[in-house]
């Protein structure tokens, strides 16, 4: 058996990505040195959501700042927030998936065809749940070896499974919604546990098992490696390639999860479910902190950067902004978080 490579943590990224150059302590101010850190980069994080409450606050009031309001920006936050983790792995990994929303749309649709549900209520609504999370789990195997089998660029592998998924999903729907008839199903979905909806807590359970694999074992420290530098870890000994299946299977099972959860709120599935969710996801992802190029991200900030676009939507929505303000006020967000990125970057080769 080859010696086990020594492989960066999330606090102390992969040295091939850093500079040669010296950088003493005292060549960089504390704040500098603070800010660029994970926990820096957290503030600033918990700054800016703490700012978009002070914005809604002043604007909507009680509408805003009411328990039950609360509550909806984080169920609306917790769909995105789902795939936005399993986003989190592979782009880490130093790759991209396009394909998430169309493969939750997929899902949803399998799930709830006439045959699956007919079996689900002769045996039991988790039927549906494992139908889901499988077909979202085959998806991303198969992405993942086109990738790294096939050496096809994963933009546009993803882009090639995000077109397929759709189609997949028109043609087993006929392009119409299926209902679910699974009240169990239903009541699950729509319970509340501790006073906090279901769906809140699936992203809950989500979030703190991707934060545990990607900061407290082997497998998450191997996938800060390959993400920093691809070849340096396979000289170390790494399985970049199945380990790289193995990222993509986990942005398809949180997409499976995902088509689960929209199944639980909307009682219907259907092809355009997940309809530019991908976009949603990598722009959390990479407002969170997350390097586009791979390398280095956490969890934590993913989580912060969907409850800062799902707050910023809920304010807009409060104070009757139409939806093209929205938008470009994301896109004034994603611009300023990867300005930001290289910002520190640079800093850091310094």
């Amino acid at each position: 058996m080859s010696e086990q490579p020594t492989v960066p943590s999330a606090e102390h990224p992969n040295p091939a990505t850093e500079s040669t150059d010296i950088v003493t302590p005292s060549s960089r101010s504390w704040f500098s040195r603070v800010m660029s850190s994970s926990a820096g980069r957290n503030l600033g994080l918990v700054i800016a959501l703490l700012v978009l409450f002070a914005i809604g606050a002043l604007t909507a009031g009680e509408r805003f700042t009411n328990f039950e309001n609360i509550l909806t920006i984080i169920r609306f936050a917790s769909i995105i927030g789902v795939l936005s983790i399993g986003m989190t792995f592979v782009i880490i990994g130093g790759g991209i998936d396009l394909s998430v929303g169309s493969v939750m749309g997929l899902a949803s649709v399998i799930s709830t065809l006439s045959v699956i549900q007919t079996f689900a209520e002769q045996t039991s609504w988790i039927v549906m749940v494992v139908v889901a999370i499988l077909v979202g789990t085959l998806a991303g195997i198969v992405n993942g070896i086109v990738i790294s089998y096939g050496n096809v660029v994963a933009f546009m592998a993803t882009l090639a499974m995000l077109v397929a998924a759709r189609g997949f999903a028109e043609i087993f729907s006929n392009r119409s919604t299926q209902i679910v008839k699974s009240q169990e199903f239903i009541e699950v979905f729509r319970a509340d546990f501790l006073g906090i909806p279901i769906l809140i807590w699936i992203f809950i359970v989500v979030a703190a098992l991707g934060w545990i694999l990607l900061n407290r074992t082997t497998f998450g420290r191997r996938t800060i490696a390959i993400g920093g530098n691809r070849e340096a870890a396979r000289l170390a000994g790494l399985k970049v390639k199945r380990h790289t299946v193995y990222l993509y299977a986990i942005a398809g099972m949180t997409a499976g999860i995902a088509a689960v959860m929209i199944l639980g709120r909307t009682t219907a599935g259907t092809s355009t479910h997940g309809t530019l969710y991908e976009l949603d996801a990598i722009a959390a992802v990479v407002v969170g902190g997350t390097l586009l190029i791979g390398g280095r991200g956490t969890i934590v900030g993913t989580v912060f950067g969907v409850l800062i676009f799902a707050t910023l939507t809920n304010v807009f929505t409060q104070n009757n902004l139409n939806t093209s303000v929205q938008a470009v006020a994301k896109g004034v967000i994603i611009v300023l978080a990867v300005l930001l990125q290289q910002r520190f970057a640079a800093r850091n080769k310094r």
